[in-house]
């Protein structure tokens, strides 16, 4: 009983800190398009921005996110080949991530806004984590 208790409290845990990752984003990563996006981006033009410290925030955001999302599969499921083919699926979706976040800044411009900003949800929001845990359940009822 204990254990499921530990679980609990485990599982908790990472949720609470991804939520503060969310809400100290400000405070954490260089992003200037989190005000961009939040303002009426369908007639601005795109925000300056330095490439080589988004990326690093990004990669930095993306990581943080992926840490947690694997230590709350840890818990809920206590399979290691899962985290490692979470943590592969995680590093696959990165690079496939920023690469479209990139060109559709560099050959859409503002002209994309919208793709642009569902691209980026993906890079700094833990939705895979919510797309991955009914999943590994379902494979994991399954066997």
């Amino acid at each position: 009983m204990l254990l499921h208790k530990l679980r609990i409290v485990l599982g908790l845990v990472f949720v609470v800190l991804l939520a503060v990752v969310r809400a100290y984003e400000y405070q954490l990563f260089y992003d200037p398009f989190l005000n961009y996006f939040k303002s009426d981006f369908n007639t601005l033009p795109l925000p300056s921005f330095d490439s080589f410290q988004l990326t690093m925030g990004l990669l930095f955001r993306y990581g943080l996110n992926t840490a947690l999302s694997l230590g709350l599969i840890y818990v809920l499921f206590k399979d290691s080949g899962m985290i490692k083919f979470a943590s592969m699926l995680y590093a696959f979706f990165f690079l496939v991530l920023v690469s479209l976040f990139y060109i559709i800044i560099y050959f859409y411009g503002a002209h994309n806004n919208l793709m642009l900003f569902y691209v980026r949800r993906f890079l700094i929001q833990p939705i895979f984590v919510i797309l991955f845990i009914p999943a590994f359940y379902f494979q994991k009822l399954s066997r």
